[in-house]
C-alpha cells in the first residue's frame, strides 16, 4: 500500500489527537451497535499510543478484547471527481471501522496500514462520526500467534509466546486524504548501477489513466530523467548512490492524468555472493541492534521525538543498521532510515512460532507448534498475506536490504519445512530484488536445522553465556565456535549474521568478579562474542539484543521487563554503550560506513 503523500492533486488531513475511548469488557459492543451513537461511557485517549499504560487503571492495562475509539470529523470539501479516504497506519491486532452507521473496512494484522474510500458516506463540509473497534486478542491463526483462556474466577487472559508486551490500540496515525478518481494506486521501483549511471525501472498501477508519465527529480528538485508509460526504465547519469551512512534520495514523480504522486527512492543494489553481503557491489558489515517500538507511557505509540532521539543515539554509537524486531515498524521510521542512510532488516510479525521455547526456557504450557489445532494451513495463509502486505508497503525503501519472514520459529522438524518452503517462494515472488532470511533460534543448531537451504543468509540469535552456560564464557565461546563451524559446513557460501546476543543487565550494578546481571558481565559477554566474530570472515554483522530495555509480559521470567538493552528504557546509557561505541566508531573509520 502506498504511503500517503501530499502533492498538487492530493491533500492530507491528520486526525491524531484526543479521541473518545471505551473498554468493551463484556464484549457487547458489536451486538449493541456502539458505532451507531456516541460512546456512552467514553474517556479521553491519545492517538497514536498504546492504551495500556496511559491511565493508572489495571482494568485498562490488562484488558483483553475489544476497545472502541471514536471522534467527530469534518469532511473536507472536494473538487469535482475527487475521492476521500480514511487511512489507519496500524491497529493492533484487528480493527473494524464505521463512518456513521456504515462499516467501511475491517483489517487483521496489527502493524500494517489499511484504508477505505468513504466518499459516498460523508457530506463534504459536514461532520461525521468515525468509530473504530480494535481487538487485541491473538489466536493460533494470527501473526503473531496466541490464545485466550478464562481462569476459575472468570477473568479472560491472553496467552502468547513472544517476549515483549502485547501493547495494543491505535499505535500510529489516522488520516483523511483526497485523490482524483483516476489515481496512482501503486508504484514499484527497482534500481541498478551501470558504471556511474543509475538504472531506474518502474511499474505504475493507475487503472483508467489515459496518460502516465514519470520524472526523476534529484534531492534539489531538478529533473534528471523522464519517461512515458506505466512500465519503463530510465537512466540517471552521474547518479548519487544511496549508501550506508549517506542516504541520498531521488523522487520518482508519477503523473497519471490529473493525479501526481511523488515516490522517494534511492539508487543502490543488494546481493549475496561468496559469503558476503554486498551493497552497491561493496561488502557491508552490519553494526547495530534488534530494537523495539517501546517507550514509557506511550507503549508502542509512534512518537517523532523519540524516533529522532533513538537515531541520534545509534549514530553516536557508530551503528549503521537495525532489525525491525519483531514486526513492521512505523512508516515514519522507515522514511527516516532512508534519509539517514541506516540499513534495515525488515521483519514480519511472525514471532513466537516455537513451542519448544514456550514450554522450555520460558517454562510455559507445552503445545505442538504445527498441527491442525495450533499453527496450521490457515495460519500459513495469514502469514503469506502479512508478508505480501509488508513488501507492498516497504518495497520502495532503499534502507530495506533483507526480508526476515520469521523470528525464532521451529525449524528442526520436517513439518516446519512444509510450512516455510511456500512462504519463502511467496516472498521471492513478491520481491525478487532482495534476499530473504529468517532468524534461527538455538534449538535449531546445524545438526538439527531443516530449512537453511531455502534462505539466502544465515541469521542467528545466540545466548551462549546467558541462557546456556550462564557465567561460563570460556565454555560458551568453545561451543559457539563449534557451532559456527557447523554452519559453514551446512550452508557454504552464505553470509552469517548474528541478529541477537546479550545478557540481561541491571544499569548501575558493578561487580569486580563480572558476574551475571552486572554491567561488567555484559561487557565481558560482548567482548567474547566480538572476539569470535572477528575470527570468521563469513560473519557479516553483529546486531546485539537489544538497543534499549523494553516491557514484557509480567512474571517470574522478567522483572520490570527485558533488561538486555545497551540503554535503559528511558535511554540512559549503560556502561556497555560506551564500550561498544569505541568498537563501532573504530570499525566505522576502517570500513567507511
Amino acid at each position: 500500500m502506498l504511503r500517503i503523500r501530499r502533492s498538487a492533486s492530493r491533500t492530507i488531513h491528520n486526525l491524531d489527537g484526543i479521541w473518545d475511548f471505551q473498554l468493551d469488557a463484556a464484549g457487547a459492543g458489536l451486538d449493541d451497535r456502539w458505532f451507531a451513537a456516541a460512546l456512552a461511557d467514553a474517556r479521553p485517549m491519545p492517538v497514536p499510543s498504546s492504551f495500556n499504560d496511559v491511565t493508572v487503571e489495571s482494568e485498562i492495562h490488562d484488558h483483553v478484547g475489544h476497545v472502541w475509539y471514536q471522534r467527530d470529523v469534518i469532511a473536507p470539501r472536494l473538487l469535482d471527481g475527487e475521492r476521500l479516504f480514511v487511512r489507519f497506519a496500524a491497529a493492533t491486532h484487528a480493527a473494524t471501522v464505521w463512518v456513521g452507521d456504515v462499516e467501511v473496512v475491517s483489517h487483521i494484522g496489527g502493524y500494517l496500514p489499511f484504508e477505505a474510500d468513504i466518499t459516498d458516506h460523508v457530506t463534504p463540509g459536514g461532520t461525521f462520526r468515525l468509530t473504530a473497534a480494535v481487538d487485541n486478542r491473538l489466536s493460533w491463526q494470527t501473526i503473531p500467534p496466541g490464545y485466550t483462556e478464562t481462569d476459575e474466577v472468570g477473568r479472560l487472559h491472553q496467552r502468547y509466546f513472544h517476549d515483549f508486551y502485547n501493547y495494543a490500540g491505535l499505535h500510529r496515525s489516522v488520516d483523511l486524504y483526497t485523490r482524483p478518481a483516476v489515481a496512482v494506486t501503486d508504484v514499484t521501483i527497482t534500481t541498478d548501477i551501470d558504471g556511474t549511471a543509475g538504472i531506474v525501472r518502474y511499474d505504475v498501477e493507475a487503472e483508467g489513466a489515459s496518460d502516465v508519465t514519470v520524472r526523476v527529480l534529484d534531492a534539489d528538485g531538478a529533473e534528471v530523467a523522464a519517461g512515458e508509460g506505466a512500465i519503463g526504465e530510465v537512466r540517471v547519469d552521474d547518479a548519487q548512490l544511496w549508501q550506508p551512512g549517506r542516504g541520498y534520495l531521488y523522487t520518482l514523480e508519477v503523473t497519471a492524468d490529473d493525479d501526481v504522486y511523488p515516490q522517494p527512492f534511492g539508487i543502490r543494489t543488494v546481493e549475496v555472493q561468496d559469503s558476503q553481503f554486498l551493497i552497491n557491489g561493496e561488502p557491508f558489515y552490519f553494526r547495530g541492534y534488534g530494537r523495539h517500538e517501546d517507550n514509557l507511557v506511550r507503549g508502542k505509540g509512534h512518537d517523532d521525538v523519540m524516533m529522532v532521539h533513538d537515531f541520534e543515539l545509534m549514530k553516536w554509537q557508530g551503528a549503521n543498521s537495525f532489525r525491525t524486531s519483531h514486526y513492521p515498524y512505523a512508516e515514519e521510521v522507515m522514511d527516516y532510515a532512508d534519509r539517514e542512510g541506516f540499513v534495515v532488516i525488515d521483519e514480519t510479525a511472525a514471532v513466537g512460532m516455537n513451542m519448544g521455547l514456550s514450554g522450555g526456557i520460558f517454562s510455559g504450557e507445552a503445545h505442538t507448534t504445527f498441527s491442525p489445532e495450533t499453527i496450521n494451513d490457515e495460519t500459513q495463509k495469514v502469514h503469506e498475506a502479512h508478508i505480501r502486505e509488508l513488501i507492498a508497503r516497504d518495497k520502495n525503501h532503499p534502507c530495506v536490504v533483507l526480508w526476515s519472514i520469521a523470528n525464532e520459529p521451529e525449524t528442526n522438524t520436517d513439518i516446519s519445512r512444509e510450512y516455510f518452503e511456500p512462504l519463502v517462494a511467496a516472498t521471492h515472488d513478491a520481491d525478487p530484488s532482495r534476499p530473504v532470511g529468517y532468524v534461527n533460534v538455538m534449538l535449531s543448531t546445524p545438526d538439527k536445522e531443516k530449512v537453511a537451504d531455502l534462505y539466502d543468509v544465515v541469521m542467528l540469535n545466540r545466548y551462549y553465556g546467558w541462557y546456556w552456560q550462564n557465567d561460563n564464557l570460556p565454555l560458551g565461546e568453545k561451543l559457539m565456535r563449534e557451532e559456527i563451524d557447523g554452519w559453514l559446513e551446512l550452508a557454504p557460501g552464505k553470509p552469517i549474521l548474528f541478529t541477537e546476543y546479550g545478557p540481561d543487565t541491571l544499569g548501575g550494578l558493578r561487580d569486580l568478579h563480572s558476574r551475571p546481571w552486572s554491567e561488567d558481565y555484559q561487557i565481558a559477554f560482548f567482548d567474547m562474542y566480538h572476539r569470535v566474530f572477528d575470527d570468521y570472515p563469513e560473519i557479516v554483522g553483529e546486531q546485539m539484543w537489544n538497543f534499549a530495555d523494553f516491557q514484557t509480559v509480567p512474571g517470574i521470567m522478567r522483572v520490570g521487563g527485558n533488561k538486555k538493552g545497551m540503554f535503559e528504557r528511558d535511554r540512559a546509557p549503560k556502561a556497555t554503550a560506551y564500550h561498544i561505541r569505541n568498537r563501532w566508531q573504530a570499525m566505522r573509520e576502517a570500513q567507511g560506513s
